[in-house]
């Protein structure tokens, strides 16, 4: 099937094979633009998996505090000791989490690099070199979409550590308030 397409010197007809990635360039484009929208993506769930180390890195320090206290009570003590050790571990979640997505993020972008590579070889060439890059994408974005799921699993288990901690503190609560209200 004849298209016009530039050519060196003007728009002229060329023979195109229509079941080509570059014969549409939607084609291409879908190949470019999926994996940079998951790279987006990646980096939202980076973003928000930082915060959160963030978040248990002040919890963390604010337990310390609360730890050195002179006038602590046993339970009391007890009770800080049992929320360190599910603080550490819901951070071992987190960092879990932040390691596949910073490894989704990259293969996602370097799908997109790599893509586009393959689609300006393909639509400069037309040669069977572009399918090589093409296959190294998928690759890529087959790494990027077990390292958001990775991510996203680690992303879960940390919450269910952070609900842990939450129903363990307001069943602390609710001890020293019956004590206080029955003493």
């Amino acid at each position: 099937m004849s298209r016009y397409w530039w050519g060196v010197s003007a728009w002229q007809p060329i023979d195109m094979d229509t079941s080509s990635l570059a014969s549409s360039p939607f084609a291409a484009l879908t190949f470019i633009v999926a994996p940079a929208l998951l790279t987006n993506s990646s980096s939202l769930l980076a973003n928000s998996a930082t915060m959160r180390l963030l978040r248990t890195r002040e919890i963390m320090r604010d337990l310390f505090t609360r730890s050195r206290s002179p006038n602590l009570a046993p339970e009391e003590a007890n009770l800080i000791v049992e929320e360190v050790e599910r603080i550490e571990v819901q951070a071992a979640h987190l960092l879990k989490a932040l390691y596949a997505v910073y490894v989704a993020l990259g293969s996602f972008a370097s799908a997109t690099f790599v893509t586009l590579i393959a689609a300006t070889i393909d639509l400069a060439f037309s040669g069977h070199a572009s399918a090589a890059f093409a296959g190294i994408g998928v690759v890529l974005g087959i790494i990027g979409v077990a390292g958001l799921v990775f991510g996203s699993l680690s992303l879960i288990r940390a919450t269910r550590m952070s609900l842990t901690n939450i129903a363990a503190e307001a069943a602390s609560v609710r001890r020293i308030h019956s004590r206080q209200s029955g003493s």
